[in-house]
């Protein structure tokens, strides 16, 4: 990791509406356009370009975020069919050349590129399938796509899109906290760190709901694990099939324990403290915050 310094220019003046980041010393750019942006959008020059671009869905507490990857010579044409067929984004990351010079082989090479490694990482629920093979791209210009590549995975992360960024299972930090989460029947570990709080595979949770407290909505949070294939019934046991990050640690303490909970005292770390006098939270925070 190095400094690098990045700019955001908001081209009608709205916060909330069309974004462009990039990195001073390179040429690529990064737009972030709120679906209900895209005709102004298709205004705009960079609208005609080649271009690898993102569409992501609203965030939720337990189902990761949907998003898919494409590539196209006209935005402007491409997202047309988008805006008709494509019923779950509503946000739109497009990343296009401040020189003009990306080629369909840079756009098919970032594609595929992002494909592999957004599986990899494994944050998003990405709705193509399989990365399929790698285009064929003569030694220079994949250089030159594998740091194109570097650079909008950064601005990515930077607009709050951290696509390729591995759950802290796979890469902690020195300030990830290790934790645990011991009742009601499960067995759940995990680690809490700056994006949120990422249950392990494997964990397992409580079989049954309680009577007074477990809410309508929690049961059909759980149930929506379920079915998208992140919590499988065996035997009587609940179990993660994979790392999940939760936003927030009650929300993890919930699913986990079948019940209302607040999981800034529910997990704890190896040597027994809660997660909030671990965070130095203190009594006034320690709450629900589901």
């Amino acid at each position: 990791m190095r400094p690098l310094t990045i700019q955001i220019y908001l081209p009608l003046g709205d916060p909330q509406g069309i974004r462009r980041a990039e990195i001073t010393t390179r040429t690529v750019q990064v737009f972030d356009v709120p679906r209900s942006e895209m005709s102004r959008f298709f205004a705009m020059p960079e609208a005609n370009q080649v271009a690898v671009y993102f569409l992501f869905g609203d965030e939720s507490e337990d189902r990761r975020t949907q998003c898919y990857i494409g590539q196209t010579n006209s935005v402007r044409q491409r997202f047309k069919d988008h805006l008709a067929q494509k019923a779950f984004w509503s946000r739109a990351l497009i990343a296009v050349s401040r020189t003009k010079s990306q080629t369909d082989t840079h756009a098919r090479y970032l594609e595929w590129k992002s494909i592999q490694q957004g599986h990899e990482a494994g944050r998003y629920a990405l709705e193509n399938g399989n990365a399929g093979s790698r285009p064929h791209t003569p030694a220079p210009l994949q250089a030159e796509c594998e740091e194109i590549f570097e650079t909008i995975a950064t601005l990515l992360a930077t607009l709050g899109f951290p696509l390729f960024q591995p759950l802290a299972t796979a890469a902690p930090k020195s300030t990830d906290l290790m934790v645990h989460c011991h009742a009601r029947g499960a067995e759940a570990k995990g680690v809490y760190g700056s994006d949120g709080l990422t249950v392990f595979k494997g964990s397992t949770c409580a079989p049954e709901p309680t009577q007074k407290a477990t809410s309508d909505a929690l049961r059909v949070r759980r149930q929506r694990l379920i079915e998208d294939g992140t919590l499988v019934e065996v035997h009587g046991i609940t179990e993660f099939t994979r790392d999940t990050l939760f936003k927030t640690p009650s929300g993890a303490a919930q699913i986990v324990l079948f019940r209302s909970a607040n999981g800034w005292v529910e997990w704890k770390t190896p040597t027994g403290m809660t997660l909030a006098e671990a965070t130095g939270r203190g009594l006034d925070t320690v709450e629900d915050d589901k």
